[in-house]
């Protein structure tokens, strides 16, 4: 499964993140963390940092990792301008982030991961009140019972 999102987040030139992904996301950066890990854990890894990140955060003074920048508010022209330039493809990470994204129009793509716990809590992805209409476009079976699921937006 690790290999497979190796594969997935490859094409990302820009990732953008709320805080709390960020701070998550930011152990790829630090060689140590990844010692001793297999090659699919270190590759991910090089993936990572081959990335552009831009974290929006109103708490943060500053950003610890390389290709990365802060933004203090979420600007949807900026993320527009952003994508309509962008050579490879930009992700979103973070419920509320995405959420904002989501309700903004500016995400094109979905993917999700259905995972077989239940754990009942957490901040939802999908925003309130927002409609979306998908086309499945791929779906993914994994050991353990995940299922990754690729959808894109309709017109």
């Amino acid at each position: 499964m690790h290999a497979f999102f190796n594969d997935l987040e490859r094409g990302i030139g820009t990732s953008l993140y709320g805080r709390r992904m960020y701070e998550t996301m930011a152990v790829w950066e630090r060689p140590e963390t990844i010692a001793g890990e297999g090659a699919v854990v270190r590759e991910y890894a090089e993936v990572w940092r081959d990335a552009d990140k831009v974290v929006f955060s109103r708490t943060l003074d500053d950003v610890s990792t390389d290709r990365t920048r802060l933004e203090r508010e979420f600007d949807a022209d900026a993320i527009g301008r952003l994508k309509e330039d962008a050579e490879r493809d930009i992700s979103v990470g973070g419920p509320t982030l995405a959420a904002e994204a989501i309700r903004a129009g500016l995400v094109d793509e979905f993917h999700v991961v259905v995972v077989p716990i239940i754990v009942g809590g957490g901040t939802p992805v999908f925003p309130a009140g927002v409609r979306v209409d998908l086309e499945l476009i791929d779906e993914r079976r994994f050991a353990g019972g995940s299922v990754h699921l690729h959808y894109r937006t309709r017109s």
